[in-house]
């Protein structure tokens, strides 16, 4: 479902990915880990095709980053849902019009805007917030508004950046527990993080990037 092959790419004239392979399966949860500055951002935005790859090819679904046209970038990023870190919601919306928002501007039809809102934020447990503007939202509350968001196309898969680095250990548990529901439910997930501490909760396979390669492995659970 996702597939970097032979990814190069330089910033600021230094290598940052040297032959990069990287594939994801349709369903599966991954973490993407590295220090900061390693390029897990970039890489990222490669996956929505923000940024281009040198050389190599990134493929998501029947999207490919050396034949795509411009035209076609809304449609497949319609397929993608993004959660940030610092959540990017819009401060002079409530919390139903940020997430009705996104639907307003491919031309949805008003009476399946509420029930596609409404339903994604039955998701995330914040039915009861949805007249609410964001400044009334803890840190919690506002990242879960933001998974909301990015589940409202039924996406192909959700790319997490650093989804609990504004957060205390406990939020960041239960935004965990809320994305690994969304997974079972069959959204592919690929979560960039530092915050070791919840990659150790987890029961699934890891890609560390270190020294402009991707390393592949399983992280077991805790005993």
């Amino acid at each position: 479902m996702l597939s970097l092959q032979n990814i190069n790419f330089h910033y600021s004239n230094q290598p940052l990915f040297e032959d990069v392979n990287l594939e994801l399966g349709s369903g599966e949860f991954a973490f993407l880990i590295g220090k900061s500055g390693s390029g897990k951002t970039t890489l990222l935005q490669m996956i929505y095709m923000n940024v281009q790859p040198e050389s190599g090819t990134v493929t998501v679904g029947n999207f490919n980053s050396k034949t795509i046209k411009k035209s076609d970038l809304a449609l497949l990023r319609r397929k993608i849902g993004i959660v940030f870190q610092d959540f990017k919601l819009l401060t002079d919306r409530n919390v139903f019009e940020n997430l009705a928002f996104v639907l307003e501007v491919t031309a949805t039809p008003k009476k399946e805007i509420n029930k596609k809102v409404n339903d994604a934020l039955n998701e995330v447990g914040l039915s009861h917030k949805r007249l609410n503007m964001p400044h009334q939202l803890s840190g919690g509350e506002k990242q879960r508004v933001a998974i909301a968001r990015a589940i409202l196309n039924q996406p192909l898969i959700i790319l997490a950046d650093e989804p609990t680095g504004n957060l205390d250990p406990e939020t960041s548990n239960e935004i965990l527990d809320l994305l690994q529901k969304i997974n079972k439910r069959g959204t592919a997930i690929l979560c960039a993080t530092h915050n070791y501490d919840i990659v150790r909760k987890g029961n699934t396979r890891i890609f560390k990037i270190e020294k402009g390669k991707v390393l592949k492995g399983f992280l077991k659970q805790k005993d």
